[in-house]
């Protein structure tokens, strides 16, 4: 394991019991507010630094962070209202050169990602277990996971991109 690429491990998917969805359930609600506090003062500079050599800058990370979550609001959504939908892959790092991540502030992405993850959040916050094992289909496996599966998932995916900015800060021994 690199261990700035995974601060906190890699992916695993856990069984879906109750403490391990309100686990999850707390990161989606309050990740926001813990993006805003690891990039919390950095300047300019420190934003356009990659977190990782060949990585991408934290300023791409913050951005990437709202347009993965964007699809993943999407595709809970879908997975609540349709039986298997398909999910639309899409291609990270081309998201992360366009222009709007290029030129637009980091506070955009996390005023965006502080309303997108209450409604997230409102939508998934009392689902019941049948909801929970709704499926989607990923297009490259073919396979349906089920929503709990996508809530684990996510959550990892925010603390891990919180991580690394946290881990970039201590390296570069950025005050907070």
């Amino acid at each position: 394991m690199i261990e700035n690429q995974y601060p906190i491990g890699r992916f695993e998917e856990r069984s879906f019991t109750a403490v391990v969805k309100q686990e999850c359930l707390g990161a989606i609600r309050f990740l926001p507010n813990m993006l805003e506090a690891a990039i919390s003062n950095l300047d300019e500079p420190q934003l356009q630094t990659p977190y990782r050599e060949g990585g991408w800058t934290v300023h791409q990370l913050v951005h990437h962070i709202a347009d993965s979550h964007i699809n993943a609001y999407t595709r809970f959504k879908l997975g609540l209202t349709e039986a298997d939908p398909v999910i639309k892959p899409y291609d990270e790092n081309a998201w992360a050169g366009l222009n709007d991540v290029k030129t637009l502030p980091v506070n955009l992405s996390v005023t965006l990602l502080y309303a997108l993850h209450a409604r997230w959040y409102a939508a998934i916050d009392n689902l019941d277990e049948a909801q929970w094992m709704r499926t989607l289909v990923h297009p490259a496996t073919g396979s349906p996971l089920p929503l709990s599966y996508y809530l684990q998932l996510y959550a990892w995916h925010g603390r891990h991109h919180v991580a690394q900015i946290n881990y970039l800060r201590e390296k570069q021994k950025w005050p907070k």
